[in-house]
């Protein structure tokens, strides 16, 4: 594999666009991950972002520089991680192909077939071993990993999921025919 990402600049950009091009890169953690598959785009002026009404203590990981990890509990149970972009803005890491460390994943799911591993933002966390603890760490660094594609996937765009807020704005990004994504493209 080739080797990690570490230009921030990367991420320092539109979260559409990080969005896009997150899309085949190798997420690890702690010898765990695989190859992203699908995602979604939040930015400051996004109704359905956690950053719309400002920096919280919740949300402060958004306001800090790009290429840092937004790890947030949804609804209470579910961690959820993110990578921050511009200020104020993130890209959702909701489902990746199990490629490092799948004995390890499938353990902490319980048996779940590798094709629901990682198929989910919860799932995605609970399989990695994600936690709050990793809320503003760098995704390029240790115990992060982002390695670059090797080609560019045949992509498709489509409403976000499991929000109530901005529900139309093709901002879900996935690679075309996945097994591996949270649900599939209308």
């Amino acid at each position: 594999m080739q080797a990690g990402l570490t230009d921030t600049d990367f991420f320092n950009r539109s979260a559409e666009s990080v969005a896009r091009d997150l899309l085949g890169m190798t997420l690890i953690f702690r010898g765990c991950g695989g190859v992203i598959v699908e995602t979604e785009a939040y930015h400051r002026d996004d109704p359905a972002s956690h950053s719309y009404r400002g920096r919280t203590p919740r949300n402060g990981a958004m306001f800090g520089p790009a290429g840092r990890a937004y790890v947030y509990r949804s609804y209470g149970v579910h961690w959820c991680l993110n990578v921050v972009c511009e200020p104020g803005s993130a890209v959702l890491i909701r489902a990746l192909v199990p490629t490092e460390g799948v004995e390890v994943m499938r353990d902490r799911r319980g048996g779940l077939a590798d094709r629901l591993l990682c198929s989910g933002p919860g799932r995605l966390t609970a399989a990695l071993g994600v936690t709050g603890v990793e809320d503003g760490a760098a995704i390029t660094a240790p115990p992060f990993c982002l390695q670059s594609r090797a080609s560019e996937p045949d992509i498709v765009i489509g409403p976000r999921i499991g929000i109530t807020k901005a529900v139309e704005a093709p901002l879900r990004f996935g690679v075309r025919g996945s097994p591996h994504l949270s649900k599939p493209f209308r």
